[in-house]
């Protein structure tokens, strides 16, 4: 130490002085508060959220009037009962949350073996080409991502090119409902595997080597020892996959051609091409109240999962 203060005795005297200086702008007394003004921004941002959601409520509450396009003065629950009554908002609201079970069913379906493989293989060289590949898709956007699904399965793109060379008639590959739980599908596959990986790599691999030791065959080990264990990442990844997947605006407009829309399309209809705030409001409420309880259910049932703050496993 001595032999280092001779070599740099002038960076010791800066050292010593940057440390004198915060002594006096940062006194030991406050240094307690640090983590608490580290929540500072969090907070403000929640508290943006909060202070967004409670005049969306307002609004929610007044009535678009047509005649001068400004909105009621007064309190009424006729924009709920618009929402709940026609058949249009119910069958946009079906339709999404179907699509987010659909998806999430079909992601985590997928992404399991994808982020199990990438996990166990031996191969360094595969398993870094599988992260690549899993990295990959965040550097396109999802609007570049969707548009690309429409030159590959347009009626002239690269799948009804090749079922042209093998004498298959031309097939409607797009603007339906299947185009667009696949487009999400693919959106959504990375962020499973991102949060299954995590739970799967926590699972000892000795724990597998010992069932098979013991006569379990691969399937009763899965179901036996690697399901169980990985079900906090399951957990985690469904809730990620299916909140996204509800609340998702450019695949539904892209792919469904705008005859599959999902709820985020239909509040933006309210908001930017009939500019009834109050509609689009209440809209906004009601998929935030379906998401909260989708996510709350899932909680009671299966545990947070890696979401838990606790590390606690259910």
């Amino acid at each position: 130490m001595r032999s280092s203060r001779a070599a740099y005795p002038l960076t010791w005297r800066i050292m010593d002085a940057l440390e004198r200086l915060a002594a006096l702008v940062w006194p030991s007394s406050f240094r307690a508060g640090l983590p608490y003004l580290m929540l500072l921004p969090a907070l403000v941002l929640v508290g943006l959220l909060v202070l967004g959601l409670i005049q969306m409520g307002d609004a929610s509450l007044r009535v678009l009037d047509t005649s001068t396009f400004l909105m009621s003065e007064t309190y009424t629950l006729a924009n709920y009962q618009r929402v709940v009554s026609e058949s249009f908002f119910t069958t946009v609201a079906g339709r999404s949350l179907m699509g987010a079970v659909i998806v999430t069913l079909a992601t985590l379906i997928l992404a399991f073996p994808y982020a199990y493989l990438m996990v166990r293989t031996p191969s360094s060289g595969l398993r870094k080409f599988l992260l690549v590949a899993l990295f990959l898709p965040f550097f396109i956007g999802q609007v570049v991502r969707a548009y690309g699904w429409l030159i590959i399965l347009g009626n002239q793109g690269m799948v009804n090119e090749a079922l042209g060379l093998v004498g298959v008639a031309p097939m409607r590959l797009l603007y339906n409902y299947p185009a667009v739980l696949f487009g999400l599908v693919q959106y959504m596959l990375p962020f499973a595997v991102l949060m299954l990986a995590p739970a799967l790599t926590a699972i000892p691999a000795e724990l597998e080597a010992a069932a098979a030791s013991l006569g379990a065959g691969w399937v009763r080990t899965f179901r036996h020892i690697v399901l169980p264990l990985a079900r906090p990442g399951l957990v985690g990844a469904g809730l990620v996959v299916v909140t996204l997947s509800l609340t998702d605006f450019a695949v539904p407009a892209i792919l469904g051609g705008g005859t599959q829309d999902f709820i985020a399309n239909a509040i933006y209809d309210q908001f930017f091409r009939t500019s009834d705030q109050g509609l689009g409001a209440t809209l906004c409420l009601m998929l935030v109240a379906v998401g909260s309880l989708l996510v709350g259910v899932v909680f009671m049932l299966f545990g947070a999962g890696t979401l838990a703050m606790s590390g606690e496993r259910k």
